[in-house]
């Protein structure tokens, strides 16, 4: 069974309610442990190949990162997880991404959360940030190995908003826990 179909049966599991592998189990009101979509292998450095899209029914916006002293470091046109499929998915069907890149997942409120790297084919920097986007913890998160699904690769932090960048990304740009997160959801 191919990948695609395999994430296939997996998001009508989701929509079914039935519990998948590699999904934790949560009640239908509890906080998601969604699955960061991360590197797999590739260059800490933004490929310029081909990048498949998370796909048309994501929204996008850009995310503009400032300093503490609100001077801007770097921008993301991110594709926005905020449903519990997209979320789970993340990033794991997207092949590549490249530099100025991302997405950004979107939750109800402030809590503590899990990313984890499952099925990504490469690494990435996942940034937490709290309600007022202040960056709360960076995590650079690397790819799964060959024997590896990526579920034991666990990244927790706090917050409400949570952006996926390439790797290194945020290191490249002097980007820090303090500074922010400024955006308009669409």
């Amino acid at each position: 069974m191919s990948r695609r179909a395999i994430r296939a049966l997996l998001a009508a599991c989701l929509v079914l309610g039935a519990g998948c592998a590699g999904m934790e189990p949560t009640a239908p009101n509890a906080t998601p442990t969604p699955s960061a979509s991360v590197d797999g292998g590739a260059p800490s450095t933004a490929t310029t190949g081909p990048v498949a899209t998370p796909g048309s029914d994501y929204e996008t916006t850009t995310v503009v990162l400032v300093d503490t002293n609100g001077t801007e470091l770097a921008t993301v046109d991110a594709w926005v997880a905020d449903t519990w499929p997209k979320q789970y998915t993340g990033l794991s069907d997207t092949e590549t991404l490249n530099d100025g890149q991302g997405m950004l997942f979107v939750f109800d409120e402030v809590s503590e959360l899990t990313f984890v790297m499952r099925e990504m084919d490469f690494p990435i920097d996942i940034v937490y940030a709290d309600a007022d986007g202040v960056i709360t913890s960076i995590h650079h998160a690397r790819a799964p190995g060959p024997d590896e699904n990526g579920n034991n690769l666990e990244y927790p932090g706090r917050g409400q908003y949570v952006l996926e960048v390439v790797s290194d990304w945020t290191t490249e740009r002097g980007v820090e826990e303090g500074d922010r997160l400024v955006f308009e959801l669409p």
